[in-house]
């Protein structure tokens, strides 16, 4: 092989490589992303790609599973995704959700250093966060446990009620002291650490521990020997707490968060509670002990908030207070039709009645006779069942799981009758229940019932179905038939039994249509029944079309319906006094007077001196006698935009047609108000537009050009507009003023001239008048149509073309290096 070609292929082949690759940088996506280099892409293409991720929904972790499922390299992983870290405005949000991502899906920290060594994830710590978010849910599932967790339930004290008269006085009170009557004083004094108060000429009083009836009492004594008057009563003392002060409690224990907690010293063991979280998933909602000075104050079961609304041993703390949540000893799940589902905790002394009482009691269908419960041994799991009667004295045990299952959803004693009764449905199934009592409860066979044949549709022993036929009328003589559980009877109506009977009326009468057939109906019935005859309602000529029930199918020429023709008077009468009486899905027309013609008008718009609606006054009157009529055009009349606009009812082929030419329509142009305008008329409103020439037909009336008129047309001569519109692919779609003479290329010149889309060769021009012209072609020149005052100048787009993919251009490529090495083999 010559050498200067084989250089030329190994180039040719670095030239496909650097380009492939190149096209996968370029256009790093969903798809592609594991084969990317990540040092070698931009910042624009890493946020571009993380963009698309976003839209379609997925994370950084879902991207690591997308990863690791086709093999990317980790350490390439990790790079990516630092650099969407960085590159991220809301870097810190992303940072602590890929976080707590990495440690889900990880199960380590740093999850960055490990994917650069190529670490494995950590079974056991991603085993240890599947035990969590498990312990979480079940936490969840704890009865009380969202009590402490509630934003709208805080415990928070109310600071701005009267002081309790319980409350005792500590270091940081504030007091507020108010002497009136014949000595006017007010102090506000804080309690020292020491636990006493100064008043000023009063001197040190100690009122640490001292209620505030007690302080009062106290303050007051030592006041009185300075103001004389309060023993007379002339001078009055009034002590408030003004600020309290701060206690520190500790909570500990089997609580969210324990730790020692600042609370205002109003704050109660529930608030306590609060701020910490709780008890956690081991902590006991049923055993809080709160000690002071080392001595056990109160216990607290929260149950009788929960339950009762009742705050027992829900004391005011005290500076020093421990709160103890203790270990649960006995919790049980209750599972399946109970008003709340949970996790309960149990004492000694409650059974399993307490449980179902604690979660709300049964729900409406559960099934009450039988518990069953799943128990723990020391070995093995164990089930019982728990009968009701024994609900009351069963001990639940640690571990016991209750589920009460639904009832069943059939019926022991139910039967059914549907069809021809009075009063169809479910019955009970008393005893000794036979079929013809069945029919008594259910009020007895309405009139049409089909007597000679009925169903029941019984269940077998194996609950496989068997229909049972009887004879009704020997049913109610004495052969009656025992019935059993969900039988279900079917009493057939004589009227489903056969098709439903009509009669049908066409042509000239007020309400056309079907109407429901009824024995001895007559013509006249129906026609009454149809609103009567119309004016244009030929008397005369009436036929009723009747089924033949045995035509002959070896005759070609065989009737396939019998045709009476009919005669009335305006009273509705026949001249004989005979009337024929209507079978079923008898077809009565009633034809059109001949010549009956009714008004037929048309509307004219615009600069006429008369606009409005006019009446044609014969068949033949054409356009320029009614522009006659109407006093003619006026001064500012636009002749050449008149345009005719003919009601026309579309349907089959045109319809389509006309939707392709809109569908058409809107592809080339985004705005071409007048063409869009027009055919959308047609399409909406039924409405065809017509171009005219109205200068020829009134210089030449009753020519070619001047049309006749039709009922519903309009013709609309609007005023002389003077401006043309540039819509399409031309750089600024604008309004110009008309100027006669100016060139179609000035125009869109005018609007900034073609897009680099123009299809310039097909551009076109829509007038007024709704005709249109198109650009023709001679040799390699344009000619452009004729530019009119109030036209349209279209420029429709270019097709677009699909660019080649990478994949595409290295096929092709690849296909055009192969022929020319094949072509070059041969040739030597």
């Amino acid at each position: 092989m010559n050498p200067y070609f084989s250089r030329l292929l190994l180039f040719l082949s670095l030239f496909i490589s650097v380009f492939t690759f190149a096209q996968t940088q370029a256009n790093l996506n969903i798809q592609n992303f594991a084969n990317a280099k990540v040092d070698d892409l931009t910042d624009e293409q890493v946020l571009a790609f993380w963009n698309q991720a976003q839209e379609k929904g997925l994370s950084l972790t879902q991207l690591q599973h997308i990863a690791n499922q086709r093999n990317m390299n980790l350490q390439e992983f990790a790079k990516l995704k630092l650099r969407i870290q960085n590159l991220t405005q809301s870097s810190n949000k992303i940072k602590k959700e890929e976080s707590s991502s990495n440690r889900e899906y990880f199960g380590y920290e740093n999850a960055e250093e490990n994917l650069e060594e190529g670490k494995n994830v950590d079974s056991e710590k991603e085993k240890n966060y599947k035990n969590a978010n498990k312990d979480k849910k079940e936490s969840q599932k704890i009865f009380g446990a969202d009590l402490f967790n509630n934003k709208m339930l805080t415990f928070e004290p109310n600071l701005k009620i009267a002081t309790p008269q319980n409350y005792q006085l500590g270091p940081d009170d504030e007091l507020v002291i108010d002497v009136s009557g014949y000595s006017e004083v007010s102090y506000k004094l804080k309690i020292t650490p020491d636990g006493t108060l100064r008043i000023p000429q009063v001197g040190l009083i100690a009122v640490s521990g001292l209620s505030i009836e007690q302080a009062r009492k106290k303050i007051t004594n030592k006041l009185a020997s300075i103001y004389g008057t309060i023993q007379t009563g002339e001078t009055s003392v009034n002590i408030a707490l003004g600020n309290i002060r701060s206690i520190k409690v500790t909570v500990l224990g089997e609580v969210t968060n324990p730790g020692t907690y600042t609370l205002p010293s109003l704050a109660t063991v529930f608030n306590s509670l609060y701020v910490s979280g709780g008890p956690n998933k081991n902590g006991s909602f049923r055993n809080i002990r709160v000690i002071r000075n080392g001595k056990l104050l109160t216990t607290i079961d929260v149950y009788d908030f929960l339950l009762k609304g009742e705050a027992k041993g829900n004391v005011r703390l005290q500076d020093q207070d421990i709160i103890k949540v203790g270990s649960y000893e006995t919790r049980v799940e209750l599972k399946g039709e109970v008003k709340r589902e949970g996790l309960y905790e149990v004492t000694a002394k409650e059974t399993l009645k307490d449980v179902i009482e604690f979660a709300g009691g049964y729900t409406n269908d559960a099934y009450r006779e039988r518990i069953k419960v799943y128990r723990n041994t020391a070995k093995e799991k164990s089930v019982a069942d728990v009968p009701a009667e024994l609900i009351n004295m069963f001990v639940p045990k640690a571990g016991d799981v209750f589920t009460i299952d639904k009832v069943l959803g059939r019926f022991s004693n139910r039967v059914q009758i549907n069809g021809a009764v009075f009063r169809p449905g479910y019955f009970a199934l008393d005893g000794g229940l036979t079929l013809a009592k069945l029919i008594k409860k259910a009020d007895g066979l309405t009139e049409d019932a089909f007597m000679s044949r009925a169903l029941i549709y019984r269940l077998k022993p194996d609950n496989s179905l068997e229909v049972i036929s009887f004879d009704i009328s020997e049913v109610l003589n004495g052969k009656d038939i025992n019935l059993q559980r969900e039988d279900n009877i079917q009493i057939l109506s004589k009227l489903k039994l056969r098709e439903e009977y009509t009669v049908s009326i066409s042509g000239e009468v007020l309400i056309p249509g079907e109407y429901p057939f009824a024995e001895n109906m007559k013509v006249e019935d129906l026609i009454i029944t149809a609103g009567g005859l119309k004016e244009s309602a030929s008397k005369t000529k009436i036929e009723i079309a009747r089924r033949i029930k045995t035509v002959d199918v070896n005759s070609a020429n065989a009737p396939v319906s019998n045709i009476i023709t009919y005669e009335v008077n305006d009273e509705l009468k026949t001249a004989d006094g005979k009337e024929i009486v209507l079978l079923p899905f008898d077809v009565v027309s009633i034809y059109r007077l001949p010549g009956f013609g009714a008004q037929r008008n048309i509307t004219l718009e615009g600069e006429v001196a008369h606009p409005g609606q006019y009446t044609l006054t014969r068949s033949n009157e054409k356009i320029s006698e009614i522009i006659k009529r109407s006093g003619g055009l006026t001064a500012s009349a636009y002749i050449e935009g008149a345009v005719l606009v003919r009601t026309k009812k579309i349907t089959g082929v045109d319809l389509l047609i006309r939707k392709k030419q809109l569908e058409s329509l809107k592809k080339q142009s985004k705005d071409t108000s007048i063409a869009k305008d027009r055919t959308e008329l047609e399409l909406a409103d039924n409405y065809s537009i017509v171009g005219i020439e109205l200068d020829k037909i009134l210089s030449n009336s009753g020519g070619e050009n001047d049309l006749k008129m039709e009922e519903g047309d309009i013709i609309r001569i609007p005023r002389e507009t003077q401006t043309v519109k540039i819509t399409g692919e031309v750089l600024y779609p604008i309004s110009i003023q008309y100027k006669k003479g100016r060139l179609f290329n000035r125009y869109v010149r005018g609007a900034g001239g073609y897009t680099h889309r123009a299809l310039k060769r097909k551009g076109y021009v829509v007038y007024t008048n709704g005709s249109a012209e198109s650009t023709r072609k001679f040799l390699v020149f344009n000619i452009h149509p004729k530019v009119k005052p109030g036209s349209e100048i279209i420029v429709p787009p270019r097709e677009e073309r699909r660019k080649l993919s990478a994949v595409e251009v290295v096929g092709i490529t690849s296909s055009l290096a192969t022929l020319v090495l094949i072509i070059t083999t041969l040739v030597k």
